[in-house]
């Protein structure tokens, strides 16, 4: 389901008419501003993100998102409630994407750009990702079960909540899918064909290609989290965790990062940088401060 700003501005509005002064006023939003929303409030301190991640019975993860104006008696009364829950919650600054929708852009952005490049199919993507990388779905049968249209707006809010960083620059491919009407799954089209008869593409299985893709992809996805770590977007235990218990990735990131060698992942990005001369491949400084430094990445 896409998500509209104004729709849950005058939501929340409505509610506090008929709520308590001391009811808390969570919402669920992936990529939404809390302090936006608080901010259409009478008492935006009571307002915060709570973040389920789909399907919510099954998937153990939270993320607990307090805004500025967030009391911060609000921010932990939520987070113990959840954990009352049996859930695995972590707490995410408020910016776009949180610390999952954020640091995950990679998977799909930096895939699709290989795709359009032409350095490889969807289905030889996939089957790298799966069999070289350990990831449960390559990105785009990913995509195509979550919905190119939901993941191309949230894409596209990230986008624009960064002003435009060319980290998170949305594919043509997937607009022209989007604009097409080929959602995936649930429209029997997307990068595959679901229709009953449909015969699915067969991948190019040639490891050297397989391992050069999840390096790639690999690289952008740990370089994202060290940045969401310098940026203080999380605690590094919790972006761990996140990525483990949210999107189900084999390992946590930063560990992912110190088993490569966080020298070698700056040595892939300063290459692919130099090569396309795009901002889109820059390194964090704390990657660079920590490559130099020879000091692990989950400090």
């Amino acid at each position: 389901m896409l998500e509209d700003l104004g729709v849950k501005r005058t939501l929340f509005t409505g509610l506090e008419r008929v709520v308590a002064d001391d009811c808390i006023l969570a919402t669920n939003t992936s990529s939404l501003s809390i302090a936006a929303i608080g901010g259409s409030c009478r008492i935006p301190g009571r307002v915060v993100g709570v973040h389920f991640f789909n399907p919510a019975p099954v998937m153990p993860l939270v993320e607990i998102v307090p805004s500025i104006t967030t009391d911060a008696g609000v921010t932990e009364r939520a987070r113990s409630l959840v954990d009352g829950w049996q859930k695995t919650t972590v707490v995410a600054s408020d910016t776009p994407g949180f610390i999952v929708n954020r640091i995950a852009r990679p998977f799909y952005g930096e895939s699709l750009r290989l795709l359009e490049e032409g350095i490889a199919d969807a289905a030889t993507i996939d089957w790298a990702m799966r069999t070289h990388g350990g990831f449960r779905m390559g990105p785009f049968e990913l995509m195509d079960f979550i919905g190119n249209d939901v993941n191309f707006a949230v894409t596209q809010s990230v986008f624009e909540g960064f002003f435009h960083d060319p980290r998170y620059k949305p594919a043509l491919t997937q607009r022209r899918l989007v604009e097409a009407g080929l959602y995936g799954r649930k429209r029997g089209r997307g990068y595959y064909d679901y229709r009953t008869g449909a015969v699915q593409p067969e991948p190019v299985t040639d490891d050297t290609l397989g391992r050069l893709i999840v390096d790639r992809v690999v690289a952008m996805l740990v370089n994202e989290a060290v940045d969401a770590v310098y940026l203080r977007v999380a605690s590094a235990r919790d972006i761990e965790t996140a990525m483990t218990k949210g999107v189900n990735y084999p390992r946590g990131l930063l560990a992912w990062g110190d088993e490569i060698g966080p020298s070698t992942v700056l040595a892939r990005l300063e290459a692919l940088q130099a090569e396309y001369a795009e901002d889109r491949y820059r390194p964090s400084p704390l990657l660079r401060r920590r490559a130099r430094a020879g000091e692990p990445l989950l400090a």
